[in-house]
């Protein structure tokens, strides 16, 4: 188990970035020209919020390495022996394949509307079909999604601390969007919420 970790996780996580925010990116920026990356470096709601995203990311990659490299790190993490069985386990790689594959879906399905962020300045289509009619954020919920799955695969401490402020941070940003659509959208978006739940 430990080697196929030390592998399978940190391939995992490049490739869950990789397909559900790198190559929607570049896609968006080839199509429209512009850049989709919109979070602001600034002391805002908006640039407060990202900058905690990217500080969680940063210590995810730092983590999936050195659980899966570096001698003895897996004893300082607080695991939670309790959970450290192979049923948990199996149930945590079926949430990251779940995972991956619904988010990559849902920034398919957004397809020139894709944002890190939230952009001001040009207006993109409200999506309302495919998986955003099952959940109004379905890509914060694969997200969440990967987390939780990542804790079952190695319940500790650590992962869940990822798991808590990511759910956090991203119910921040969820709230954050939900008020610039509706200001954006208007009835067209009160109606989608009447109609959609927010994550499920």
């Amino acid at each position: 188990m430990p080697e196929i970790l030390a592998i399978f996780l940190p391939l995992y996580f490049g490739a869950y970035f990789g397909l559900a925010f790198v190559l929607p990116s570049v896609r968006v920026l080839r199509r429209t020209g512009r850049n989709p990356v919109v979070i602001p470096r600034d002391d805002s709601p908006y640039g407060i919020v990202g900058w905690y995203f990217r500080l969680t990311i940063l210590g995810l990659l730092v983590y999936v390495l050195a659980y899966g490299f570096v001698p003895g790190f897996r004893a300082h993490v607080l695991p939670m022996a309790w959970l450290a069985y192979a049923p948990v386990a199996m149930a945590g790689w079926g949430l990251l394949a779940a995972s991956l594959l619904w988010t990559v879906l849902a920034q398919w399905q957004m397809r020139d509307s894709w944002r890190v962020g939230i952009d001001t300045e040009v207006e993109t289509e409200l999506v309302a079909k495919g998986l955003f009619g099952i959940s109004r954020n379905p890509i914060f919920l694969g997200m969440t999604l990967s987390l939780a799955g990542l804790f079952l695969v190695t319940p500790n401490a650590i992962t869940l601390l990822f798991l808590v402020l990511g759910h956090v941070l991203i119910q921040v940003q969820i709230r954050l969007e939900e008020g610039f659509l509706l200001e954006r959208h208007g009835a067209a978006y009160a109606a989608y919420c009447a109609r959609v739940r927010r994550m499920i």
